[in-house]
């Protein structure tokens, strides 16, 4: 799949678009297929570097996502393959094809809503 990733604090000149693994869901977790992303202030705070807290470099950036639950790990029974969901809290990141999250973290989008209104 291919995901934005950030190798240094910066300009949005140090985000590059690149071909990364698929992430697989652990025990408790969902992987979503993103149709579409939040960009949200802090997100260029972060990639700027001019962030509190700093992830571990190179990262993928963003936490609004909202998209399609592709797989679920063990121990999820409240979502399946298939719902049309949408997360504040991605673990690796919405500026990507796909990002893992944690099942609790995740809501079933109302119908009516597109994946632009729920990201």
């Amino acid at each position: 799949m291919k995901a934005i990733r950030v190798y240094a604090f910066g300009p949005p000149e140090n985000m590059a678009w690149e071909d990364v693994p698929d992430p697989t869901p652990g025990e408790g977790q969902v992987v979503i297929r993103v149709y579409a992303a939040g960009i949200n202030p802090v997100d260029t705070y972060i990639r700027s570097g001019n962030y509190h807290l700093k992830p571990q470099l190179p990262f993928t950036p963003g936490n609004e996502a909202c998209g399609v639950i592709e797989s679920v790990g063990r121990d999820v029974s409240a979502l399946k393959p298939g719902d049309r969901v949408y997360t504040g809290a991605t673990l690796s990141g919405a500026y990507a094809q796909k990002t893992s999250c944690d099942a609790a973290a995740v809501h079933l989008l109302p119908e009516g809503l597109t994946f632009a209104q729920g990201a």
